[in-house]
């Protein structure tokens, strides 16, 4: 049966699986030739916007010439241990402020502000703190996907139904294992989804991270575009941070359905 072209812009409606897959492909495409129209054609000035071309030819003479491959490797590094350590320290906070109001109560005067504030005005403090060789960045890193990744711990715990908690109370259970057996589980799903959120945090701040010292790294690489003057490096610059944060999302998404097998679709 097939559906009517007004049931494709139903409300949250179903699309078939080839009408998604051509709607995906229609934008990229639509972006590709309006940008061939544009530099092929001499309506935008080179310096202005650079050619498909100018930036493969980018792309290469950085990977050749200047080590993109060892910055992309750096780079992912920095973003890898912070977001390991931003999990270590907000994913047990998370857990205890949502079980529990009185630890919520504590916490929350200090950690609701930061979501507020803008991480860049961090960097003199964390310069002052930690200098600014390897530690500043990972600590930049760190700040920036703890303070998103700590509140939604915290409600996806508060999100378990209650009615799970009370069932397993009645039968005895006690309060620790109420929260490793009923709370962490039911939100873990939606906990772990969530990290292809901070993984994209992470990518936007890396730059940001990477500004002060930059001896490597793709901050080192956008630096290096704009002191040589080379739009077509920082367009590369751009498109492989988008395209590694592409796949590590796909990673991501990978690893929760494999994960997760037994939720609910």
């Amino acid at each position: 049966m097939t559906s009517r072209p007004d049931d494709l812009f139903a409300v949250r409606g179903p699309i078939p699986r080839q009408t998604r897959t051509l709607l995906m492909f229609g934008a990229p495409v639509l972006v590709l030739v309006l940008w061939c129209v544009l530099s092929y054609g001499g309506l935008a000035a080179p310096d202005f916007l650079p050619s498909p071309t100018d930036v493969i030819k980018g792309t290469l003479q950085l990977f050749f010439n200047y080590d993109l491959g060892t910055s992309i490797w750096i780079s992912t590094k920095r973003i890898v241990i912070a977001f390991l350590l931003a999990v270590l320290v907000a994913f047990p906070l998370g857990v205890l402020m949502g079980a529990f109001s009185p630890i919520e109560a504590f916490f929350e005067p200090v950690m609701a502000p930061l979501r507020y504030m803008p991480i860049s005005a961090f960097i003199p403090l964390l310069i002052l703190w930690f200098g600014i060789d390897e530690a500043q960045k990972l600590a930049f890193l760190f700040l920036g996907t703890f303070v998103f990744l700590l509140p939604v711990v915290v409600t996806a715990i508060r999100a378990v139904p209650e009615e799970l908690v009370q069932t397993a109370q009645t039968l005895g259970a006690s309060r620790v294992r109420v929260v490793t057996t009923v709370l962490i589980p039911a939100a873990l799903p939606e906990i772990f989804d969530s990290f292809r959120v901070m993984n994209a945090i992470a990518w936007t701040y890396v730059i940001l991270a990477e500004a002060v010292n930059p001896g490597h790294g793709l901050g080192y690489m956008v630096e290096l575009a704009r002191t040589h003057s080379k739009p077509s490096w920082s367009f590369a610059g751009l498109f492989v941070i988008g395209g590694i944060g592409l796949i590590t999302d796909l990673i991501i998404r990978l690893a929760s359905k494999l994960l997760f097998r037994w939720r609910e679709s």
